[in-house]
């Protein structure tokens, strides 16, 4: 088990390496540079080719490539902000927890409100509650969160004036943007729940657990769930890892310091130190929750305990 930890964790270095890679070649096919950016369109070429220069924009690619893996490996430096001259590092992190509370905030709603639902559909499969919170999941997993981002800011904030409607200085400032992430990915929970729940109960030992006279719950909560819970864990980590990357458009909407934000602002001056930093952050974070769920697998399932203490043996 150890070793597969191990394992997972030395597939952070490629997915760094890649993500570097890939960032670094799609900002250098990008129009613009950071000195045309910040200085303005009537600044003399003179002083742009300057002030690149002193930032070390023009450098081949492979040297600027190298050059950062070098100082971020080695001196865990991810450069300095082009636009605000400050340490990258310092930028980035405390909107990055922001964006790690609102995920987090988000995928909690999302698992409270649709697997249960999802368990209880599939238990009382063909029933009017079957029908009607399968509908509402066709129907909320296709509304985008900006879409129910506006709606809430309209109903919460500007007609009953119940919530705020931007920034983070209060728990009530996580609500709304919370609410708007978490119903799509809430619709897929209960139908994905909802499908495996039903493929667990047609199983054999289902059917023999009934057939010897257990109790129903036993059967749902013991025998059922617990097997049908493993194909919901990946998908729940999948949205964790999608939410914390995707909540940019909802950080938009109401102003909140986010890392998505963040980034998506410097784009447009070409801020590639925090570019980088911020996607390889993000890249870091969705790598280590799936190692997460990975590792959860083997607690769920006594299958997969047991082939790691084969294996070990």
């Amino acid at each position: 088990m150890y070793r597969y930890v191990f394992k997972r964790l030395l597939f952070l270095i490629p997915t760094i390496l890649g993500v570097t890679l890939i960032i670094y070649a799609v900002m250098s096919i990008t129009p613009g540079d950071p000195g045309r950016s910040m200085l303005g369109t009537s600044a003399p070429q003179a002083d742009v080719d300057a002030y690149n220069e002193a930032l070390g924009y023009n450098l081949p690619f492979f040297q600027k490539y190298l050059n950062y893996l070098i100082k971020m490996i080695f001196h865990q430096d991810f450069g300095i902000s082009y636009f605000t001259k400050l340490p990258v590092f310092q930028e980035i992190w405390p909107r990055f927890l922001v964006t790690i509370k609102l995920a987090f905030f988000g995928i909690i709603l999302s698992t409270l409100v649709g697997v249960p639902f999802g368990i209880y559909a599939a238990v009382k499969q063909y029933s009017a509650f079957d029908t009607i919170t399968s509908l509402v999941a066709f129907f909320m997993a296709a509304f985008p969160a900006f879409v129910l981002g506006l709606m809430f800011l309209y109903i919460f904030a500007l007609k009953l004036n119940l919530l705020p409607s931007y920034g983070i200085a209060t728990f009530a400032h996580y609500i709304m943007p919370a609410m708007a992430i978490s119903i799509p990915p809430a619709a897929q929970n209960m139908r994905f729940t909802k499908s495996s729940m039903l493929e667990a109960i047609r199983q054999d030992y289902v059917r023999t657990a009934r057939a010897k006279g257990a109790p129903e719950r036993t059967v749902i909560w013991k025998h059922t769930l617990r097997n049908a819970l493993l194909p919901v864990v990946t998908q729940i980590g999948l949205n964790l890892g999608m939410l914390i990357a995707g909540a940019v458009v909802v950080e938009r909407i109401f102003s909140i310091p986010g890392i998505g934000s963040l980034i998506v602002d410097r784009i447009s001056y070409k801020d590639e130190p925090v570019i980088i930093a911020g996607t390889i952050l993000i890249s870091i974070t969705f790598t280590i929750v799936m190692l997460i769920v990975d590792i959860l697998y083997a607690y769920i399932d006594p299958r997969i305990r047991a082939k790691y203490a084969k294996l070990k043996g």
